[in-house]
């Protein structure tokens, strides 16, 4: 008998995706039983089972769907013909994107960054706080929650390996020097991300294009990267925007989802 705890902890300590299936109801005859479970992985490995046959092949590109779009889904059959069943009965699942939680990687632990990663502590995000400066953690005070990153100046390589770029890699650079933060950009836009974002103004935002197209070669400039960052709500103290920012990044991370 699997140990579902421990197969999906497996999962989570690698970060790989997989959907969880879980039979919640059956209605009559079926080649299930209620609370047969099943983990389906991206490359469609399968560990445990809801009955097999024809009904197990849809859940399995079911699972994948939900995986894509990062989203619960629950479904019903009746086993007739088109599964290949003659028992008639009806059998309802859910389906449950696993390791799939937005992770924030923020360069920049300054008052704002580090509002921004209070506000986030509880919500869906893993929050990733990130600075250059030399003991610069030794005097602040953030959450437990909330991983804390010294990257080396001097060594780039530091700051390209601090994130885990892909489809639930959320970015945000606000760091203290204008020069790191268009480096950061400009590394950024040559991997995957979900969210792309610059603290700053819209001057600073055509100045960056400007350096971006004509003296790094990266022919889309701008045009991937949120700048001014935050919804527009208003306020200027840093709690302020950190919550307008914050506002932004669930709103993005919800979109859809419902």
């Amino acid at each position: 008998m699997i140990n579902w705890v421990k197969k999906l902890s497996e999962f989570q300590l690698k970060n790989e995706p997989v959907a969880l299936v879980t039979v919640t109801k059956v209605i009559g005859s079926a080649p299930c039983e209620l609370t047969s479970r099943m983990i389906v992985t991206e490359n469609k490995n399968i560990y445990g089972t809801i009955g097999g046959g024809k009904l197990e092949f849809e859940i399995i590109e079911k699972a994948l769907d939900a995986m894509s779009k990062n989203k619960i889904l629950e479904v019903s059959y009746t086993l007739g013909p088109k599964f290949e069943q003659c028992c008639g009965g009806k059998v309802e699942l859910i389906i449950e994107p696993m390791n799939q939680l937005p992770e924030l990687f923020l360069f920049g632990a300054g008052h704002i960054g580090v509002e921004i990663s209070k506000l986030l502590v509880g919500t869906p995000f893993q929050v990733n706080l990130i600075d250059s400066r030399e003991g610069w953690f030794n005097n602040i005070d953030v959450d437990r929650d909330i991983k804390t990153t010294s990257v080396k100046i001097t060594d780039f390589k530091t700051f390209k390996d601090a994130v885990n770029w892909g489809e639930n890699c959320y970015v945000l650079v606000m760091t203290h020097d204008h020069g790191i933060d268009l480096d950061i950009i400009a590394m950024s836009l040559k991997h995957e991300t979900k969210f792309l974002g610059l603290i700053g103004s819209k001057t600073k935002k055509a100045r960056f294009n400007k350096m971006l197209t004509q003296d790094l070669n990266i022919a889309s400039g701008m045009q991937n990267v949120i700048c001014p960052i935050g919804l527009g709500i208003g306020g200027n103290t840093p709690k302020e925007i950190a919550i307008d920012v914050v506002s932004q990044l669930l709103q993005t991370h919800y979109k859809n989802k419902n």
